[in-house]
């Protein structure tokens, strides 16, 4: 199979999209769509017109997911969908998740232009809600779709709003009690393969000169958004060290030895990431000649093993155990939540490695650090792929970036495996 490249008015018309998106969340430096918010829905309109607009039949699913399709020759057999999600971190770049998304669309629009009916329906899925941000749980989007949502999820709070999911998911035009059957809204067997197409939130294409990357495997982690050191407050001043209970330094202690075991369990072979990106004291005492008596911290963990991200899990609560005991403190753990490692399907893989071969387009196989969609329609027994676009300035921040031929190259593989998925 040749790759086909693009002619240079689809890369027009990708950059108006993802300028236009831009316009739509400016948040200062970067972008901000928040999950199940109007800027998302607005997001999702934007995309259903352009489509529309080419005469892609358009339709949203009880999640508030947008469906974009070209209807194959024989409806009959199991569709192809490729697509990503919309919304973003806070002030986050541009391009994560919406570049999947508008990928997609771009295959859609040329099979409409170009007179091409595929075999298979081919769907651009616009998802929702990917982001842990915004209620602390990521794939809220995907998950709905595949009937894996509880009203656990859907009562969790929005980081700044307070409300729950379900109102929002509401407000957004969902129908969230519909949501936690337990039933795919879907017939999974009606679906050949998911395509994702992502920039890399990493360097590893960008160093070594690939333009893309053929993703192999998806790191699952567990995350604790909110771990409470529970000591006592008192004057800098006039506790002695020793009938002190003070919470930051048993909170540092704690995450002393997690990194130590994190270095031990790389040295044994694991494959293992760890981060405490939260650590606060209590706003209403914390001063320099307080002893803080609580701490609200954050633990991540990420590996392509679960086993790992299970038994790391229960060392670091140990570790706590053992600290509080000895320093008069209590460590309150919030329930984790679990997201699963997923393999992607050895035989789309080969074929995306095909693919690149056919076109001398520079690629390699690599691991996802960082969770993605793909993962949970994977994980349900749906073949899935992805595929990486260098990024030049990592992710998650207002400087991310992606060259617009790195991204037309990609899209023209999606292109390609679109027809190809057996």
């Amino acid at each position: 199979m040749k790759m086909r490249p693009f002619d240079s008015s689809y890369a027009q018309l990708a950059t108006a999209m993802f300028e236009h998106v831009r316009w739509l969340s400016q948040d200062g430096p970067g972008v901000t769509r928040p999950s199940y918010s109007d800027i998302e829905t607005e997001t999702l309109a934007y995309l259903a017109q352009q489509a529309a607009a080419e005469g892609i039949e358009t339709s949203h699913d009880l999640a508030g997911n947008l469906w974009m399709t070209v209807v194959g020759s024989d409806p009959s057999l199991p569709r192809v969908i490729a697509g990503s999600h919309v919304d973003s971190v806070p002030q986050g770049g541009n391009f994560d998740g919406l570049a999947g998304v508008i990928a997609a669309l771009l295959c859609g629009i040329r099979m409409r232009r170009d007179g091409v009916v595929p075999t298979r329906s081919f769907t651009a899925l616009a998802l929702r809600g990917e982001e842990s941000a915004w209620f602390g749980k990521p794939y809220l989007g995907s998950a709905a779709l595949l009937g894996l949502l509880s009203e656990q999820d859907l009562a969790r709070k929005h980081r700044d709003t307070g409300y729950p999911l379900n109102f929002h998911m509401r407000e957004a035009g969902a129908d969230p009690r519909k949501l936690i059957r337990g039933e795919p809204l879907i017939d999974l067997g009606t679906v050949a393969a998911f395509l994702e197409l992502h920039i890399e939130q990493g360097p590893v294409l960008e160093n070594s000169g690939h333009a893309v990357g053929v993703v192999t495997s998806i790191r699952g982690n567990f995350r604790h958004p909110g771990i409470q050191c529970i000591g006592t407050t008192g004057h800098s001043g006039a506790v002695p060290k020793e009938m002190r209970q003070d919470a930051v330094f048993a909170v540092v202690e704690l995450l002393s030895q997690v990194e130590t075991m994190w270095e031990q369990w790389l040295a044994q072979g694991h494959d293992l990431v760890v981060t405490s990106g939260v650590l606060q004291t209590n706003a209403a005492t914390h001063a320099p000649s307080v002893i803080p008596g609580e701490v609200t911290f954050s633990l991540e963990a990420r590996s392509e093993s679960d086993d790992t991200l299970r038994s790391f899990r229960e060392a670091a609560v140990a570790a706590s155990r053992a600290i509080g005991e000895r320093r008069g403190v209590r460590f309150e753990f919030d329930p984790p939540v679990f997201s699963a490692p997923a393999m992607m399907n050895a035989g789309i893989v080969e074929l995306l490695m095909s693919i690149c071969d056919s076109g001398k387009l520079r690629h390699m196989p690599l691991s996802s650090g960082a969770g993605h969609d793909a993962a949970v329609f994977s994980n349900v027994g749906i073949p899935s792929a992805m595929l990486f676009v260098r990024n030049q300035h990592g992710s998650h921040n207002p400087q991310e970036d992606m060259q617009i031929e790195d991204f037309m190259a990609g899209t023209a593989v999606l292109y390609e495996a679109s027809f190809a998925v057996s």
